[in-house]
C-alpha cells in the first residue's frame, strides 16, 4: 500500500535563534505516526514570506499532507495568514463563527473591549476550510491544492494540540487510506551503545528487511526501538511482537523495562507494587531527583519528600554528616553520601533513600576530585550502597545524568541486584 507522507513546517524567527524550543513538531509527528502517516521532514522557517513560500513549494512536491504551525497571531510579525491567502489565490473574508467566539473571549471572559487587531483574527482566505479554534482566537485553516492538504495551525501549543486531535487527524483519516505503523521500545542500562550493538548483532542481522532497529542512547542508558509498517494491523502486531520477544531475550541481562517509559516511572511502579516509599537527600542535583520522582501522576504514593543539602551546614544539621567527614574526605565522598542516605531514610520514615553529592561544574574541581565526579548512595532498612561516577558533560547534563543514574541505582537495590 502506498504510504501517506507529511511535512511539518514551523514558522517563527524565535525558533531559528533558539529563543523558543519547537515542541509542536514532536506532538504533530507523534499524532501522525499513530494513524499511519509517515513524516518525511520537519522544517523551521523564519518570519519571511519568500522562505515560507519556498518551503511550501518544496513540501508539496513529495507529500500528501503539509502541516504549518505559527504566524497566525494579531501582530505585525504574524505573516502566515496573508501569505497563505496570496499563495492560494484567495481574498480575506470574515468568518462569522470565529468573530463571535473571539468577541465572547474578550467581552465575556476577559471583560475588556476588542480592538480591530483582534477582530482581524476572524478574517480568513475565502479559499480555505476553516478549522474552528475553540481554545483560542486564531482559527485553523485547511487548503487543498493538486491533491495535497495544507493545514495551518496556531503556534500556541495547547491550541495546536486541540486542533490536531479534534480536526486535523479526523480529516486525514477520512480522506487518506494510510498503512499501519507500529513500534516496540525497551530500555537498557549498564551497557554502552557500542557494546550493546555487539551483543545483539546476531539478532539485528536476522531481522526481516521490513523491520528497523534504532539505538537511542540517553543519560547512560540505551533505548532500543523496533519499527515496522503493514497494511494489516494484525499482521503488523504479530511480526513486531515476535521480534520484540527475541530482542528482550537478547538483552535480558541489561533490560530495565519493555515499555517506552522513563526510569523514574519504572522505579515508581516498583515502589507502588510493594507499597514502599522513598526519600531523597540531594546536594549537587539541587532537587532534580525529587522533581523526576514527583512529576508523574500517582507519585504521592511512593515519594515522601527530600532535603536539598547544598550547603555543608545543611548536611551536618539535617543529615547528620559529621564535621570530621567534611573536613577529611569532604562532601563529595562515599562516607558523606552514605550518611546522607541513612539519615534521610530514618528521619522521613521511608523504606528507601537516595543521596547524591558531586562536582557538576564548570568549577569546583580539585586534583583529587575532577569535574563530573559524583557519589550516589541508596539505602533501605538493611543496608546502604554507594557508587562513584565520573561524568564528562556540561553542568546541566551532568545533573540530568546523575539523577537518572541515582534512580537506576535505587532500582537495582529494589530488585536485589546490588
Amino acid at each position: 500500500m502506498e504510504s501517506i507522507n507529511a511535512s511539518i513546517i514551523t514558522i517563527g524567527d524565535e525558533l531559528l535563534i533558539g529563543q523558543v524550543i519547537d515542541t509542536n513538531s514532536a506532538f504533530i509527528a507523534q499524532a501522525l505516526n499513530k494513524i499511519g502517516v509517515t513524516v518525511m521532514n520537519r522544517i523551521a522557517v523564519g518570519d519571511d514570506a519568500t522562505a515560507i513560500a519556498a518551503a511550501l513549494d518544496a513540501a508539496a512536491l513529495k507529500n500528501n499532507i503539509v502541516i504549518i504551525t505559527g504566524g497566525l497571531g494579531p501582530t505585525a510579525d504574524d505573516i502566515t495568514k496573508p501569505l497563505l491567502n496570496t499563495y492560494f489565490g484567495g481574498k480575506m473574508v470574515v468568518h462569522a463563527p470565529s468573530l463571535a467566539h473571539i468577541t465572547h473571549i474578550f467581552e465575556q471572559i476577559h471583560k475588556r473591549p476588542m480592538i480591530d487587531r483582534n477582530r482581524k483574527q476572524a478574517e480568513v482566505p475565502d479559499v480555505c476550510e476553516v478549522l474552528f479554534n475553540e481554545k483560542g482566537t486564531a482559527p485553523g485553516m485547511l487548503f487543498k491544492k493538486n491533491g495535497v492538504f495544507f493545514f495551518s495551525l496556531p503556534g500556541v501549543p495547547h491550541e495546536m494540540k486541540w486542533l490536531t486531535e479534534t480536526q486535523v487527524v479526523p480529516i486525514i483519516q477520512k480522506n487518506f487510506v494510510a498503512h499501519f505503523i507500529g513500534h516496540r521500545t525497551l530500555l537498557t542500562a549498564g551497557i554502552g551503545e557500542s557494546f550493546l550493538a555487539e551483543l545483539i548483532a546476531p539478532f539485528e542481522q536476522a531481522l526481516p528487511p521490513s523491520i528497523k532497529l534504532a539505538y537511542l542512547p540517553k543519560f547512560g542508558m540505551v533505548r532500543l526501538r523496533l519499527t515496522a509498517s503493514n497494511k494489516e494491523e494484525k499482521a503488523l502486531n504479530q511480526i513486531l511482537d515476535s521480534q520484540f520477544e527475541s530482542l528482550k531475550i537478547a538483552v535480558a541481562e541489561y533490560l530495565v523495562t519493555d515499555q517506552d517509559e522513563p526510569m523514574e516511572v519504572v522505579v515508581g511502579n516498583l515502589l507502588k507494587a510493594k507499597n514502599h516509599t522513598v526519600a531523597t537527600a540531594e546536594s549537587c542535583t539541587g532537587g532534580y531527583i525529587g522533581h523526576l520522582l514527583s512529576k508523574h501522576a500517582g507519585s504521592s504514593q511512593f515519594y515522601t519528600g527530600g532535603v536539598i543539602s547544598y550547603d555543608n551546614r545543611i548536611k551536618t544539621e539535617f543529615l547528620d554528616v559529621s564535621p570530621t567527614i567534611l573536613q577529611t574526605v569532604g562532601a563529595v565522598s562515599q562516607e558523606a553520601v552514605e550518611q546522607m542516605a541513612l539519615a534521610v531514610r530514618s528521619k522521613m520514615g521511608t523504606d528507601y533513600a537516595i543521596s547524591v553529592s558531586g562536582i557538576m561544574g564548570p568549577s569546583g574541581q580539585t586534583n583529587e576530585k575532577p569535574l563530573g565526579m559524583v557519589w550516589i548512595g541508596v539505602a533501605n532498612k538493611e543496608k546502604v550502597v554507594s557508587k562513584v561516577f565520573y561524568l564528562r558533560f556540561d553542568r546541566a547534563r551532568n545533573i540530568e545524568v546523575t539523577a537518572t543514574q541515582a534512580i537506576n541505582l535505587l532500582r537495582l537495590l529494589i530488585i536485589n541486584k546490588i
